[in-house]
């Protein structure tokens, strides 16, 4: 385990470098949030945290992964919170005895994108698992994360849809970038290829080069956004206090408006959602 606390002083800084944190000091009071890098890309964190920060005091560190690989990080218990959106990976992540309760946050959408020219023909279309086939058929340059990532586990779920295996083309008209969504759309706009992305990276998104939203709308589409606090019974150096202290502001009438009041050019960018229990 790569925790402070279980380490020799010289052994946390170097663990904590690898994660690319800073080392505590005596007085400082943070938590570790394993996050989507959506949250990240599409700058709501930046919004988001100062206020938490000025209501609490607590710092958030966080370390930005694909949702596979966040998941990793806290199921060795090297983060506090896990804040990501594939909610059967959740699930199974608090099924499994690594978190304790799973609540869902937010949500927003996934899009297709791709050059404005359009050669597989699928501007409009209402069907996605369609539009893929149409992209599939046509053998046109599709840029996948292929990072294990929510993005892209919703996306293969949408090709199994379709009753097609792209990853037997990888390399060809398939690309795997095997990086996150920024990358990825810029290598999308770089060799005009399609492309999977989450609508509030998109709306942060400069580099669009001729690139268009192609497909929205459809109800498989959906992007819901959980978090989880990672299991103190399971790793004691979890700051359950502090940890549970941003879920409940994050899920309270202030963290959600404050969700709701983020905006990119004007445009609401995640819609919050959490519903309390009975």
């Amino acid at each position: 385990m790569l925790r402070r606390h279980l380490l020799g002083w010289f052994g946390a800084v170097a663990a904590l470098t690898v994660l690319g944190l800073a080392p505590a000091t005596a007085d400082e009071r943070f938590i570790v949030v394993a996050s989507t890098t959506s949250t990240q890309d599409s700058g709501l964190f930046d919004y988001l945290l100062p206020l938490f920060t000025q209501k609490t005091g607590i710092e958030v560190r966080v370390l930005y992964k694909g949702t596979g690989e966040a998941i990793k990080v806290a199921q060795k218990g090297d983060a506090d919170v896990l804040f990501v959106h594939d909610k059967k990976s959740e699930e199974k992540f608090v099924a499994d005895g690594f978190g304790v309760k799973r609540s869902d946050v937010m949500y927003n959408d996934f899009v297709i994108v791709g050059p404005a020219a359009d050669p597989a023909g699928i501007k409009g279309t209402a069907d996605v698992v369609e539009a893929l086939k149409k992209i599939a058929a046509a053998k046109v340059p599709f840029a996948s994360r292929g990072d294990d990532s929510g993005t892209n586990k919703a996306e293969l779920r949408l090709w199994k849809l379709g009753e097609i295996d792209p990853k037997k083309d990888s390399g060809t008209w398939y690309r795997e970038t095997g990086s996150g969504m920024g990358p990825t759309l810029n290598t999308a706009a770089g060799m005009g290829a399609y492309a999977l992305t989450d609508r509030g990276t998109w709306l942060n998104f400069k580099n669009r080069g001729d690139l268009t939203i192609l497909v929205e709308g459809d109800k498989r589409l959906f992007n819901q956004y959980g978090v989880t606090l990672v299991n103190p019974a399971k790793f004691p150096t979890v700051k359950q206090a502090d940890g549970q202290t941003f879920i409940d502001w994050v899920l309270s009438a202030e963290g959600q408006q404050a969700i709701a009041n983020y905006k990119i050019g004007g445009q609401q960018v995640f819609y919050p959602n959490y519903v309390p229990s009975s």
